[in-house]
């Protein structure tokens, strides 16, 4: 291929490969969202304290949170478009543990498992959905942040029709969804490797005359990484223990207290898709800005509400509080232009550790004050969304944005 034709190539979005990585999306984290929609089930059956639930959380997220930037940051110098592949077959080993696992410890090795997986796929995924955005980079990060958001809302509710009936080993269905997640994950590396054979061989980047400045870019990631604190804390809070706060308030069965997490993950799913073009129209620092701390008024009067305003303000903190991930990384890329995978690896990374710290802490808390202030306590953690006003402008990003060109 001539350079002129690899050029208009990476100007084309490939629709395609963006829906493909976002199915593939769609089902890792349905399987990642069974772990917490199973721990009602398995704090019976095996005997465990909030405290251990929360562990089986950390042991997952913090798995994936460790390998995720090692990952970007090594194929950022050297792609492996075949290790996305690999990285299901991770999930699928710890779909079986997950399903057989008879005791704390073994739980424990199958969402590392699951973990491993998990921190294969993001960060070269999103590389992916760089790669064929072209010209639409907001958009190609909702489509493939959309699949996530959707298999995500699916755990709630297939607690309820699967583990509910069938219990744990209702799990072992989701092999199926691993086994389709490898056979779709051969293609896109297929893409991606033939893509990265017909780049241009050198590049060089040109920068903008007054570019940002190194504290800047420093204090702005730091400001990002505390807008993903807020958000994923706050939804480990929701998608791990606000069930048990519904069953405990209103006396519902777990299978209906489980609706209300799908409802707000489900409405989540919508603001995902969303958020790129809320971006493309307001700006991103203004996105980022509303979608954290707009999350704020809902969040706190969810506590005191009863059922069905908690359903409906489910939904309002699920829509607003998911439109502003998929910008936030965007943006970061932007801040950071080059390092697609670090970057990616890194933002994916400190949510799902940040995800699974705050699960184990919260189940400590749990046991010792009580389900009911955890809810109420970290209905605050949106507040923190005011930082985004710190933030650089849209307009001193783009100017100091790196433009890449081929030499």
């Amino acid at each position: 291929m001539s350079q002129s034709n690899s050029i208009r190539t990476q100007q084309i979005t490939v629709f395609s490969v963006l829906y493909a990585i976002s199915l593939v999306h769609l089902l890792n984290d349905t399987i990642q969202s069974v772990v917490p929609a199973i721990f009602p089930i398995i704090r019976t059956s095996l005997n465990l304290s909030f405290g251990q639930i929360g562990l089986i959380a950390l042991a997952m997220n913090l798995t994936a949170s460790l390998f995720q930037p090692f990952i970007g940051f090594y194929t950022d110098k050297r792609p492996l478009p075949y290790m996305l592949p690999i990285g299901v077959l991770f999930t699928l080993t710890g779909v079986v543990f997950l399903a057989l696992a008879g005791s704390f410890s073994a739980m424990i090795v199958a969402v590392i498992l699951i973990g491993l997986g998990s921190s294969i796929l993001h960060p070269e995924s999103s590389r992916v959905a760089y790669l064929a955005a072209g010209p639409r980079r907001g958009l190609a990060q909702s489509i493939f942040q959309v699949g996530g958001n959707i298999g995500s809302s699916l755990g709630p509710i297939l607690t309820a029709l699967i583990f509910v009936p069938l219990g744990q080993y209702g799990v072992i269905w989701f092999t199926f969804a691993a086994a389709g997640a490898f056979i779709v994950q051969m293609f896109v590396a297929k893409w991606y490797k033939t893509h990265i054979a017909n780049r241009p061989k050198a590049s060089r980047t040109i920068r903008a005359a007054k570019p940002l400045s190194r504290k800047m870019i420093t204090y702005s990631m730091v400001i990002l990484i505390m807008m993903l604190f807020s958000k994923f804390v706050y939804l480990a809070s929701m998608t791990g223990y606000y069930a048990f706060f519904l069953m405990d308030h209103f006396k519902l069965s777990n299978g209906r207290a489980q609706l209300f997490i799908f409802a707000l993950l489900a409405a989540g799913t919508v603001g995902t898709f969303m958020g790129g073009p809320i971006a493309d129209r307001f700006g991103r620092r203004n996105t980022i800005w509303f979608s954290i701390l707009g999350t704020a008024p809902f969040s706190i009067l969810l506590p005191y509400a009863n059922e069905f305003f908690s359903a409906v303000l489910c939904i309002c903190v699920g829509f607003i509080l998911h439109i502003g991930f998929s910008v936030i990384v965007v943006y970061a890329q932007e801040l950071l232009p080059g390092k697609v995978g670090t970057v990616s690896g890194l933002f994916f990374g400190v949510a799902f550790g940040l995800g699974g710290i705050g699960s184990a802490i919260l189940g400590s808390l749990a046991d010792s004050m009580g389900i009911s202030f955890i809810i109420q306590i970290c209905a605050f953690l949106p507040l923190i969304g005011l930082l985004a006003a710190l933030l650089p402008t849209d307009s001193k990003l783009n100017a100091a944005a790196a433009i890449e060109t081929t030499a």
